[in-house]
């Protein structure tokens, strides 16, 4: 009986058809469901310095109710007759099993039984308004619920929001509602990650912010109704962040456009797939009838807002564009990606008249595409932090040795971290230390930011800890680049909630607004440090500018931060063996990491003896 919640939850939902396979759930005959989330447990809330973890309270009575009424599980355990006296003559062996009901969490896929009315991993309520108001909308109410946003919007008023600029100082946003129609054709066992619901709740939490709630219900109402989608048309004509935000319309990337990134082998490929319902370039990169014009629209969106933002018809912009591209390389679509919007934007700039670009990826996943494209280029400067832990977490490269080949070396710098839960800290030194100096000695005309809000606290696949405020202050650190000519393109970013608060906070700072709060002398983490001395430890013979730093922070922290700690040991509970192996190894780390989360904060119930 010690197991048997566990059982009821996840036996319905994780059948034999799965397998694990090099870090992802893979169905057997060929789909993934998710890249590399078998590495990651879901993490609701990080600290920076260890992940603490949000399973589902075995002693939730919502979750106990969703079984047999009012009974627990203790109590059909322990009643006593009834279960065995009864008559079984008519019992058919044949007779299809009962099946548990469930829900997929709208704001962060995960699957749910019916009778909890709250999201296990991440506490979001079953009938969440997050796709109507985005992260404004209230994650433990029903859908009409909404936050209060005077806070969000700094005390504005809502003719302050609307003052007219000069056109052009404004920012630009790319968006079209046709990439929606990028989406999973086949039915897995849990929705896609890399979902149309990505764009409709940021378009959602920024249409929330920019315009006043008497408008909302009308606007909402009649474009999203049951099918909550979101027009193009519909943003332009209310404007996001209205007087401040300049819509551009969507145009398709020319074939000559991506021959410049891509091969001819990566183009045909993705055309093809308009021919075919469904398709799969890879377990876990899925594409329709309709992905094709889907990645072809974002890259077009990428080109002409760096066009734009580098020939002062925009003083900067926001691409919220989807398939994402940084995984998608010269040859190979990958990784949720078909065309690289990045290297595509990055190639756009530079026919504009820019002779140097930056790329700054803070995705957690590391951009092997972008740095395949431009790992012999010069011109380009490619700069990734992401979670790396030796080359098993997903895609596998962008250790700090890679620095380029043939000629670029130095122009590729990995800033890889050795485990998850990476927090602000974290990312904010290694900007300090390694970003910061690096690009001002490299002196871009023209700077992207492959912003993939994976890291953030609470994404099921990055299982990082990155808040909006972190991602606010990076933002606001690279405006002082390029004459401030910076383009920001959405990567990767699962959460919704987390996904839609931090591009609301980075769009924010290219409006010329301050980030909330600015996290002022932060000290990383032991395993961060080690980090950033090994790529200072690289780069130094690059990039003179951080030879100096290196020296001194090994001379400050560096036999400290190397020396090996003992660790108390932990008492960890035993687990079954046949959990420990095979398929159900994925299954077995969630639960201990339950079990040893719970033990730290009460004894075990009754319901676990």
């Amino acid at each position: 009986m010690k197991h048997l919640v566990f059982y009821f939850l996840f036996e319905d939902i994780f059948t034999d058809d799965f397998i694990l396979n090099e870090g992802m759930i893979v169905l057997e005959g060929g789909h993934a469901d998710h890249k590399a989330i078998s590495n990651n447990r879901p993490i609701s809330h990080l600290s920076n310095s260890e992940p603490d973890t949000n399973m589902c309270d075995p002693n939730d009575q919502n979750l106990i109710q969703g079984f047999n009424g009012d009974m627990s599980l203790q109590d059909m355990y322990n009643k006593e007759g009834d279960f065995d006296s009864e008559d079984d003559s008519d019992w058919d062996p044949l007779e299809k099993p009962l099946t548990i009901a469930k829900w997929f969490c709208v704001n962060c896929t995960m699957v749910n039984v019916d009778g909890a009315f709250y999201c296990h991993i991440c506490g979001e309520h079953k009938e969440s308004g997050i796709l109507r108001h985005g992260f404004l909308a209230s994650s433990s109410e029903k859908a009409d619920s909404i936050q209060d946003i005077s806070s969000q919007r700094n005390g504005k008023s809502e003719a302050s929001c609307s003052k007219a600029l000069p056109p052009r100082k404004m920012t630009a946003v790319g968006f079209d509602d046709r990439m929606l129609l990028h989406e999973e054709v086949e039915r897995k066992s849990l929705p896609h990650p890399e979902r149309p619901d990505r764009l409709r709740a940021i378009a959602a939490s920024l249409a929330t912010a920019g315009v006043s709630l008497t408008t909302l219900p009308f606007f909402f109402n009649t474009f999203l109704g049951s099918s909550t989608q979101l027009p193009f048309s519909c943003v332009k004509s209310l404007g996001i962040f209205p007087g401040r935000c300049q819509p551009i319309a969507a145009r398709e990337i020319t074939r000559e456009e991506l021959q410049m990134v891509h091969s001819h082998e990566n183009i045909e490929s993705v055309e093809l797939t308009s021919q075919c319902v469904a398709s799969y370039f890879t377990p876990d990169t899925y594409a329709n009838k309709d992905s094709a014009l889907a990645a072809r629209l974002a890259a077009g969106l990428c080109a002409d807002l760096a066009s734009a933002i580098y020939t002062g018809r925009a003083k900067n912009g926001f691409a919220l564009v989807r398939p994402p591209g940084h995984h998608a390389g010269v040859k190979q679509a990958m990784g949720f990606c078909l065309h690289n919007n990045a290297a595509i934007a990055a190639s756009a700039a530079q026919v504009a008249g820019a002779k140097k670009v930056l790329i700054l990826d803070w995705d957690v996943h590391h951009g092997n595409g972008t740095q395949e494209i431009f790992e012999h280029n010069k011109t380009v400067l490619y700069i990734s932090l992401h979670r790396h832990e030796g080359g098993k977490f997903y895609p596998g490269t962008g250790a700090a040795h890679e620095v380029g080949s043939m000629g670029g070396e130095g122009y590729c710098v990995n800033v890889p971290w050795s485990r998850g839960g990476v927090g602000d800290n974290d990312y904010l030194f290694a900007f300090q230390h390694i970003v910061l100096p690096i690009a001002d000695q490299f002196a871009p005309d023209f700077t992207i930011i492959s912003a993939g809000f994976d890291a953030a606290r609470g994404d099921p696949l990055g299982c990082c800890d990155v808040t909006p405020t972190g991602y606010a202050q990076m933002t606001k650190m690279l405006t002082s680049f390029s004459n401030g000519k910076l383009l920001v393109i959405l990567e990767g970013g699962y959460n919704l909630r987390s996904i839609s608060s931090s591009a609301t906070s980075v769009i924010k700072v290219l409006l010329g607004e301050n980030p909330e709060k600015m996290l002022e002398n932060v000290l990383p983490t032991r395993s961060g440090l080690r980090t950033v001395l090994e790529v200072l430890g690289i780069q130094r013979n690059f990039w003179p500018t951080v030879g100096p730093i290196f020296s001194d922070l090994n001379s400050r922290w560096g036999s400290y931060i190397f020396q090996e700690i003992k660790r108390k040991k932990r008492c960890r509970l035993v687990v079954p063996i046949w959990w420990k192996v095979g398929r159900k190894k994925f299954l077995h780390h969630i639960l201990s990491e339950q079990i040893r989360s719970k033990s730290k904060r009460r004894k075990k119930t009754s319901l676990w003896i």
